[in-house]
């Protein structure tokens, strides 16, 4: 089922629910310039075997309001959109699944609406927290001293994105998921084309958005709320993730109050066929015992 959720005046998100109605609410939160459309149907389909699915497009994303330039606002205004998703479905508490950029929005709701959560789930991001990593020996190291996003990643993203048409676009956009799925996993280009092309079609047009990279970034650090968290909360560790390598995920488990950590074989910062079906099943049994 579809639908719009206005959260402002001027901005309404499109939204999607699947699964029994009755059933448990998962909210799914994707990562900048990201559609939900983007969360491969497998893996919705799989979580909604049990849960009552909900993905929406941000703002400035899919059929979402685009509206940046006239009416800028912060990133974190993004974790209140999340909030004001479950309240006009009229979800209490819900499972969070964070994706990326989602996943530190994840932790904004971790830190700042912990009654909403049923669960946290956190995939391919880094810890919104200045407490150091603890490494496997006892050494500590400042968070700022962790790896950073991969060369080739940064050398993409500083190339300017020109329209140059359709299949130029969409060119570009496998291009990128090439460079974020790591060297870990074959790469299905073709089936990377046909999911922008979903989401291009969903949108209505192929212009690339920046809002998400122009938007405020401060105020986002929660390190002592996330020490003093009660959410349970899962992290998922990507070891071919080229924007957030470990040890990141291991500094986010410990930063974050009885977190658990779990590893997907080849994983990088996308979600293809591979990574689904353990992905899913990790999930599964996360919510399941909360």
């Amino acid at each position: 089922m579809e639908h719009f959720v206005d959260v402002t005046p001027v901005v309404r998100l499109w939204v999607e629910e699947r699964g029994a109605s009755d059933a448990p609410p998962l909210l799914l939160v994707t990562g900048a310039q990201a559609s939900g459309v983007g969360w491969p149907e497998e893996l919705v389909d799989a979580l909604a075997a049990r849960h009552r699915v909900i993905r929406y497009d941000h703002r400035d994303t899919g059929r979402s309001t685009w509206a940046f330039d006239q009416e800028p606002y912060a990133l974190a205004d993004l974790a209140e959109d999340a909030i004001a998703v479950m309240d006009a479905l009229g979800v209490a508490r819900a499972h969070v699944v964070g994706l990326s950029m989602g996943g530190m929005l994840t932790q904004l709701l971790i830190a700042d609406h912990p009654d909403r959560m049923l669960s946290a789930t956190l995939i391919g991001t880094s810890a919104l927290s200045t407490a150091p990593y603890v490494s496997p020996d006892g050494t500590p190291v400042p968070s700022e001293e962790l790896p950073g996003i991969a060369p080739h990643v940064l050398e993409l993203w500083s190339r300017p994105v020109e329209d140059h048409g359709l299949e130029a676009e969409l060119d570009r956009r496998v291009e990128h998921w090439r460079a974020l799925g790591g060297d870990q996993l074959p790469f299905d280009a073709e089936g990377a084309r046909d999911l922008e092309r979903r989401i291009i079609q969903h949108t209505g047009h192929h212009t690339a958005g920046t809002a998400h990279a122009r938007a405020d970034t401060a105020g986002l650090i929660r390190t002592e709320k996330l020490a003093a968290a009660d959410v349970p909360t899962l992290v998922v560790a990507a070891p071919a993730d080229p924007l957030f390598p470990p040890p990141h995920p291991q500094h986010l488990a410990q930063v974050i109050r009885g977190a658990s950590l779990t590893e997907i074989p080849g994983m990088g910062h996308a979600l293809p066929h591979p990574v689904c079906a353990p992905l899913a099943a990790a999930v599964l049994e996360h919510t399941a015992r909360h």
